[in-house]
């Protein structure tokens, strides 16, 4: 007779979790047409409005290393949530990974953390452009800052992918997300400065959770609207729990 054997080992869960991490970055890294543009969209506009248009204006090099580096964070967030659950609840894989023995949770901490990975390599990309193209000299607080707040930022748009990809199928999750993610992102000056558009859009802009989380970015290089950090902190913390808390609900009833 056979005897089964289970880890009770302390680190059991961790490597599970750890397994799940590894298993998710690599799904997303075999698929090109979620990680080419997430990665060089950012960093060729970048190179394309910070550098090219801008030669020789330090100002605009440090504005738009901030806002494009949040234009490719939410981009990250969004669709790496948005698309892959929209997707699994369609074939059936959330129902199938609720009769598996995996830990509580694994499958959304792995494309969390699946996301800020991806925030941390659009952030060191965006910096090698910025130091070596756009002559972009920030101390080394500030790096960490920008970086800090790319990390952080996936939570709210992580929310709201889940959100999307609980609401519609795996074709119509990559409409709906572009129809979203695009407008929101030039209706929060992270395009072009709010500045040189007209004054309703500016006027407008903190409806737009990718304004919030593009003034901390811009405060960390001095280039931000002045209203305090905790009240952009409070708005991306009351978009992610409302978010979350619509996926959570709209999944249970999907049951």
């Amino acid at each position: 007779m056979s005897t089964i054997v289970h880890d009770t080992r302390p680190h059991a869960p961790w490597r599970a979790y750890l397994l799940e991490i590894r298993c998710e970055l690599l799904r997303m890294l075999r698929e090109p047409a979620y990680w080419v543009p997430v990665v060089m969209f950012p960093a060729l506009f970048y190179v394309l409005f910070g550098v090219l248009l801008n030669r020789g204006n330090r100002a605009a090099a440090e504005y738009l290393l901030a806002s494009y580096g949040v234009f490719g964070v939410i981009g990250a967030a969004m669709f790496g949530f948005g698309v892959s659950i929209a997707m699994d609840r369609e074939r059936g894989y959330l129902r199938l990974r609720r009769a598996l023995p995996t830990p509580p949770g694994a499958l959304l901490l792995a494309r969390m953390a699946m996301a800020a990975i991806f925030a941390v390599i659009i952030s060191a990309v965006m910096a090698l452009i910025a130091v070596l193209l756009a002559g972009v000299s920030l101390a080394p607080a500030q790096w960490a800052g920008l970086l800090a707040v790319n990390v952080l930022g996936v939570l709210p748009f992580a929310a709201i992918g889940l959100w999307v990809g609980s609401l519609v199928g795996g074709n119509a999750a990559p409409v709906l997300l572009n129809a979203l993610y695009l407008p929101m992102a030039f209706l929060s000056g992270l395009w072009l400065p709010l500045s040189m558009l007209p004054d309703w859009i500016g006027r407008m802009a903190p409806v737009w959770p990718a304004w919030h989380l593009a003034q901390l970015a811009q405060k960390v290089v001095g280039h931000d609207g002045g209203a305090p950090a905790w009240v952009h902190v409070l708005a991306l913390a009351a978009v992610t729990g409302a978010c979350f808390a619509l996926a959570q609900r709209r999944l249970s009833a999907a049951e």
